[in-house]
């Protein structure tokens, strides 16, 4: 997987968020069964019912990239939110609201990270961008 391509992904994906919000919804979902499968060890997603029967959402993902935690957050009326913290000892430091384009940059980067330091990851990331 070159960079490049990596980047012209991610590109789509923040393109992808800016789309209504039932574009959002489905890419939401997407994003943390992708994230789950290529990063499992660094990947958290919360999910609750929508309403006393409804399927369970995606309401938080969050993503461990040494030092830093980009976060996803959902709320129950679709809208999105990113963010991104500062970590010392897994401890929060500092938490600072991202623009989605820049979040989304940040995650491509640290994907790309965790690809170079982990073969399976690598694999699991060109899947990722394939789909």
């Amino acid at each position: 997987m070159a960079l490049d391509e990596g980047a012209l992904d991610m590109d789509l994906l923040a393109a992808s968020l800016r789309a209504d919000s039932s574009d959002v919804n489905a890419f939401v979902e997407s994003l943390a069964a992708k994230l789950e499968d290529a990063v499992p060890d660094r990947t958290r997603v919360e999910r609750r019912r929508a309403g006393l029967m409804g399927p369970k959402q995606v309401r938080r993902i969050a993503l461990d990239a040494g030092s830093t935690r980009l976060e996803l957050l959902r709320d129950e009326g679709g809208a999105v939110q990113t963010r991104c913290s500062r970590l010392s000892g897994g401890i929060v430091l500092k938490t600072e609201p991202l623009e989605t384009e820049a979040w989304i940059q940040a995650l491509g980067q640290a994907l790309a990270a965790e690809a170079g330091r982990n073969e399976r990851t690598r694999q699991a990331l060109e899947r990722l961008l394939m789909n």
